[in-house]
């Protein structure tokens, strides 16, 4: 199965170069950039389960598509998906499975309407990583799951394919017949994350200690009940989890949403923060802490605007 991911950052670069240690046949789309560091430098992961490196990974620009491929494994941000789609649409044929690996929903109406509902899947990741000064992929922990299925949550012949591709690779792949429920739960936990830590720009440890755990756990109901509203309750299990990590003393734990911020760089307010708010009818109560941790986002983005 020929497989191209879309960019070489944190989550795409790991999961490929994953892929690519496994022996799987992988190429990176990426810009004139970051394709020149590869090329000079290779795709380097340091991981707690284990250090890689691909000296010559298969790289591929903008324009340099002619082929499609089998699989297209798409990480990049949300406020960069126009334009990853316009840079993948040569590489999408007939046969094109398109697995995103996005936090929140819109993405899949924005990549059915361009390539067509019966390319898309349903995914998500769970890992924390980032890209440091060196261009290096750094694992920040144990934990590196890949969930994907059907949006109809048939086992497919191309779910097959894409199960097979994924055994015995260095990561914990998952196939789900509910994937959006799945969604949906990650999409909650991440909104409830970004949402405290970007109000209260902390980590959940610093938080607690200032005793507002109330209001981590409060801003996370809030986003489950508009889970629930749309169809998508969340398991019992899983609210007993997040309000643990929500209210967790000493945790040190942030969303990569405060860590752009705190670098000045562009965040994904709209697609976490507005369209959870937005599904909710509107913009909530004027006690709505998701309507205030998306009002704070926002004021970032003017600001950065203006400052720009």
């Amino acid at each position: 199965m020929r497989t191209l991911v879309i960019g070489a950052g944190a989550v795409g670069g790991y999961f490929g170069g994953r892929l690519a240690q496994a022996g799987r046949d992988v190429t990176f789309l990426v810009r004139p950039r970051r394709a020149a560091l590869l090329q000079a430098n290779g795709l380097s992961i340091k991981s707690p389960l284990g250090d890689f490196q691909l000296s010559a990974p298969q790289l591929a620009t903008q324009g340099s598509l002619r082929e499609p491929y089998d699989l297209i494994l798409l990480s990049c941000k949300a406020y960069d998906l126009d334009g990853a789609m316009d840079s993948f649409a040569g590489a999408v044929g007939p046969q094109t499975a398109i697995l995103p690996l996005l936090n929140g929903m819109a993405h899949i109406d924005a990549l059915s309407a361009r390539f067509g509902a019966e390319k898309v899947l349903g995914g998500l990741c769970m890992i924390s990583a980032t890209l440091k000064s060196d261009r290096a992929i750094t694992h920040l922990n144990k934990q590196h799951g890949l969930t994907f299925g059907e949006l109809n949550g048939v086992h497919s012949p191309r779910i097959a394919a894409v199960a097979k591709l994924f055994e015995g690779v260095g990561f914990d792949a998952r196939e789900s017949a509910a994937i959006w429920q799945d969604m949906w739960d990650k999409w909650i936990f991440i909104a409830g994350l970004a949402g405290i830590t970007v109000l209260m720009r902390a980590g959940i440890g610093d938080i607690v200690a200032a005793g507002a755990g109330d209001l981590a756990t409060g801003l996370f109901d809030e986003c489950a009940a508009i889970a629930a509203a749309n169809g998508f309750k969340p398991s019992a299990d899983h609210v007993e989890r997040t309000r643990k990590v929500l209210t967790e003393s000493g945790s040190p734990m942030t969303a990569s949403m405060l860590r752009d911020i705190e670098a000045g760089a562009p965040i994904e307010a709209g697609h976490i923060l507005g369209d959870l708010l937005r599904r909710a009818g509107g913009e909530g109560s004027e006690r709505s802490l998701l309507r205030i941790a998306f009002a704070h986002a926002r004021a970032y983005e003017a600001r950065r605007l203006r400052e720009k």
